[in-house]
């Protein structure tokens, strides 16, 4: 048996479920493992049965809910299943209109529920679009034009610049192929492919022998062979990762639920302890089910999912004008949780624009400034603008730069954008800086031969006819220095070329980050053409220009604010390392450091680190490079494991599995693709971190917010239940009925609660470390404010009632007014003091939140149409009240904002106090 026969017993690479590294294999051995000539392609018959066993080159669509079953989920929530329980009896005992009020106020929330939840993954769809329809394959010898789905392994496709490859695919010839992976590996820049094998464990962005499926060749040709189609490519096997991705509960959903099972079990006890007490004594069944009804109805806060979507949507208003569109409305309150953000670099930490930074020519350096790619800066020499005339080698090397180039600069809406190869285009801006125009200088030393960038040459090559006929030459720092003789001196002599001390000088620039390219120059005599034998030697050295995609200068600030926060910022990214590192020091992350430098992790090291290490190592490190999906994957659950809140950013279709699994994924609105988008919870507009703290902050913010609707509702829930117990234990008839409660809680939460969304961020919202993740949304302090709140709407609820009832004696439906209108007045004085839950209203502001006072004012107006409507007196059974009663009313809401004052303001100076004492230990 041969070799190949025995790799072909052992690796068996034509079952559909075999793993194979075919970029670590050699391309001949690759396509003898296929049974396939590059030449003949595989047969019709071998095709059909290729087919038969891999399937078709799509990826499998992921089986979505029913619309009808995401609106029956809505009512799977436990407080729910107490209201139409409460919906049912009333409707036995015949209470037609409670009965409808309480399953409307259900119904209503499961519709706002329907609309603002978004089950549907699009990621996937997206993914199976970025499929190319169309390849170019070999098969029985002749070259045919296939829809892409009808791929199998071991088809011979070709392409060429422009297209995308429309699966896994071996290369196995080529001729100056660069491909854009950006979408998949996170490489900013394009990457040249060959057809050697590279080693087993290299991560993605390093298979260079590799084409993969959606990614675009922008130059170049070549011939593969497919190794992998539909959900076996990389590209599918991401969308697998997206789909089997946990969607995590948010901080506050999490909070909510917890609470409302506690609740739920409350109630159900209350709830059965009355049954108990009422049927002892006697009472009829139909009555004790109405007393067990309104014990539930006025202990769940019904109008809190309702107020909670709402307020959750006035902050993605809020972010929207900031910049952050936010896909999911529970994204706003996780962003107020995040104590890690993972970010890429490229467009979001960095301008996503080249730009030339340092120039060394004639043993000079200079200084470039300006960024991105807007033609506006100096060539500088410490702090003043350089005179060219003073440095010929300086004014060759910019000159090289600009017509030894095929990009070009424009100007569009106000916008600079680069037509071609970014590396280069920062050069064209370099020389505009200097005061070169293009046009201009072509004119005088026109173009003549060119020869083009070949990798396996490392250089591009000019001859121009001007004064004299000149070639110019750019490339790898070492394919300049082999084919030079000398250097150009800054009076325009040739010198002595220092090798050394020019490498030196290329190895400082790179450890700060900056891709090096070098230039060199010869004169041409009377050369019309040129060819690589005129290339290899005899060149003069011009010098070097470094060039890096800047940090933006609101990153910085941006990333400052966040680690002020208590923030932990960390990159993630599928560029060098070196690179990574360098501009993540600039841009000023903190993180564990080697050598005196930020220490980046890179993919290939992640590959040798278990799970378990991983945490402790994700936690401490702040730079991750050359990153493959799986692994960015795998860090966003390493940061979890550790009970962090986690939002991750990304532009990628490789981002896609670990936008999904971060607690907040946010997407590039810009330059993200659509499977980032589909799978994040929002989408940056500007691709601007700076915009993420802003969303933060403005997270914060609502999570305050609506602390303070809850800390503000939640007495009135305890104050009607204990209403309830009290009439249960006192043995009168209930002092508020379930129909009156619910217009209580539903109208209030709307009309008064709402108004709390207003708010302005309190000082120092930034200054704080995140909320731990643990934390219950009410402290002891806000427990004991609550209780405080409940017992005084319970005396001034009940006593009021009995005050009417056995001392005025005033008939119930009166009765029962006043103690319905005693909530609604308590709690619009208490709205007042829940502006802040531990400044006085002073510090805050009387009349910085004029909704407030709106509200209040429309919430009396409703109220009055309550107590005075004779259709409203009907559905509700309320009755008019006087003036009296009235003043009673609205005394006792004030007595109760002095008590809440004064206990706000006793605890404030008591807070005060712990904290002096605790920074002066």
């Amino acid at each position: 048996m041969s070799v190949t026969e025995q790799k072909r017993v052992s690796k068996s690479p034509l079952n559909p479920d075999q793993h194979m590294d075919w970029h670590s294999l050699d391309a001949q051995e690759a396509l003898e493992l296929l049974e396939v000539s590059p030449k003949k392609g595989l047969t019709e018959k071998e095709v059909q049965k290729r087919q038969e066993q891999y399937g078709r080159n799509v990826m499998t669509p992921k089986k979505q809910q029913s619309a009808f079953v995401r609106f029956m989920l809505q009512f799977h929530q436990p407080l729910i299943y107490i209201l139409l329980v409460a919906t049912v009896v009333t409707l036995l005992l015949e209470e037609y209109i409670d009965s409808a009020v309480i399953f409307g106020v259900v119904f209503v929330n499961a519709i706002i529920g329907y609309i603002q939840e978004s089950k549907a993954l699009a990621a996937i769809d997206a993914l199976s679009r970025s499929m190319t329809a169309k390849a170019q394959v070999v098969r029985d010898g002749k070259k045919q034009n296939i829809n892409a789905q009808e791929l199998v392994p071991g088809d011979i496709v070709q392409v060429q610049s422009g297209d995308k490859f429309p699966a896994d695919v071996r290369l196995v010839h080529v001729r100056d192929i660069k491909v854009d992976e950006s979408a998949l590996t996170g490489e900013s820049v394009a990457v040249e492919k060959n057809a050697a094998p590279v080693a087993v464990d290299d991560v993605l962005g390093d298979r260079f022998s590799m084409g993969f499926a959606s990614t675009v060749v922008t130059y170049g040709q070549a011939t593969g062979v497919v190794v992998s189609t539909g959900d076996k490519t990389e590209v599918g096997k991401i969308q697998e990762s997206i789909s089997s991705a946990q969607t995590l509960e948010t901080p506050l959903t999490k909070k909510i639920k917890e609470f409302s099972h506690l609740l739920l079990w409350v109630i159900l006890g209350l709830a059965a302890a009355v049954f108990v007490v009422e049927t002892t004594r006697g009472a009829d069944w139909g009555d004790t089910f109405m007393v067990a009804v309104a014990l539930a109805v006025g202990a769940i806060p019904e109008g809190l999912p309702v107020a909670v979507t709402i307020m959750l949507a006035l902050g993605v208003s809020k972010m929207a004008k900031r910049r952050a569109i936010i896909r999911k409305l529970v994204a706003v309150e996780t962003l107020g949780s995040t104590n890690v953000i993972c970010s890429d670099k490229t467009g979001t930490l960095t301008e996503n624009q080249m730009t030339v930074q340092q120039i060394v020519a004639g043993d000079k350096v200079y200084a470039v400034s300006g960024l991105g790619y807007r033609p506006e800066g100096q060539v500088q020499e410490g702090e003043q603008q350089v005179d060219l005339n003073t440095n010929k080698a300086l004014e060759q090397l910019l000159i090289a730069g600009l017509l030894c180039n095929d990009s070009s600069v424009k100007e569009k809406e106000g916008q600079w954008t680069i037509e071609g190869d970014p590396t280069e285009g920062a050069l064209v801006v370099a020389a505009q800086k200097a005061g070169f125009e293009r046009g201009e200088l072509e004119q005088k030393m026109p173009r003549k031969d060119v020869i083009p960038f070949e990798s396996e040459h490392q250089y591009m090559a000019t001859l121009h006819e001007g004064e004299r006929r000149v070639i110019y030459l750019k490339g790898s720092v070492e394919a300049v220095l082999e084919r030079s003789e000398s250097m150009l001196l800054p009076d325009g002599q040739t010198g002595r070329l220092d090798t050394e001390g020019i490498n030196k000088q290329v190895e400082q620039m790179a450890g700060e980050g900056l891709r090096v390219l070098a230039f060199g120059m010869a004169e041409a005599e009377d050369l019309n053409t040129i060819d690589h034998d005129h290339m290899r030697s005899g060149l003069v050295f011009i010098g070097v220009q470094g060039m890096i995609d800047p940090p933006r200068k609101e990153a910085v600030e941006a990333v400052k604010l966040c680690q002020q926060a208590g923030i932990d910022v960390k990159m993630i990214t599928g560029d060098h390392a070196a690179t990574a590192s360098a501009i993540a020091s600039q841009i000023g992350l903190e993180g564990t450091r080697e050598n005196g430098r930020l220490k980046a992790i890179t993919g290939k090291e992640l590959q040798q680190i278990e799970d378990r290490e991983l945490e402790e190592i994700a936690e401490k490190t702040a730079v991750f490079a050359r990153v493959a999906p799986d692994q960015k994957l795998r860090l966003v659950k390493a940061l979890q494991a550790r009970d962090h809140v986690v939002a991750m950013t990304g532009d990628g279709v490789n981002d896609g599995p670990a936008l999904k699994q971060a607690n907040i994924g946010i997407a590039m609105g810009i330059t993200g693709t659509d499977v980032a988008k589909d799978a994040s919870d929002m989408v940056l507009t500007d691709d601007n971190f700076s915009s993420i703290e802003g969303a933060v902050e403005e997270g914060r913010s609502v999570f305050d917010n609506l602390t303070k609707f809850i800390v503000w509702t939640l007495p009135t829930n305890l104050g009607e239940g204990l209403v309830i117990l009290s009439a249960v234990i006192l043995g009168t008839q209930l002092p508020v009925q379930p129909v009156q409660l619910l217009w209580i809680n539903m109208t209030t939460a709307v009309l008064l609660g709402l108004t709390l969304a207003f708010e302005p961020k309190e000082p120092g919202i930034m200054d704080r470390p995140p909320r731990p993740t643990n934390e219950p949304i009410l402290t002891r302090d806000l427990i004991m404010r609550t209780l405080l709140v409940g017992t005084l709407l319970l005396i001034a609820a009940f006593g009021l009632y009995l005050y009417e009832r056995r001392i005025l004696g005033t008939d119930v439906a009166e009765a029962r007014t006043v103690s319905t209108t005693v909530f609604v007045v308590l709690e619009s004085f208490y709205l007042l003091s829940c502006r802040s839950l531990v400044r006085p209203m002073r510090q805050i502001g009387f009349f910085s939140n004029m909704w407030v006072y709106y509200g209040i004012a429309a919430m009396f107006f409703f109220q009055a149409l309550f107590i005075y409507l004779p259709i409203m007196n009907t559905l509700f059974g309320s009755a008019p009240l006087d003036a009296m009663q009235l003043l009673r009313i609205f005394g006792a809401g004030v007595v109760l904002l002095i008590i809440v004052t004064i206990e706000k303001t006793i605890r404030f100076s008591i807070n005060k106090r712990n904290e002096k004492v605790a920074a002066s230990n």
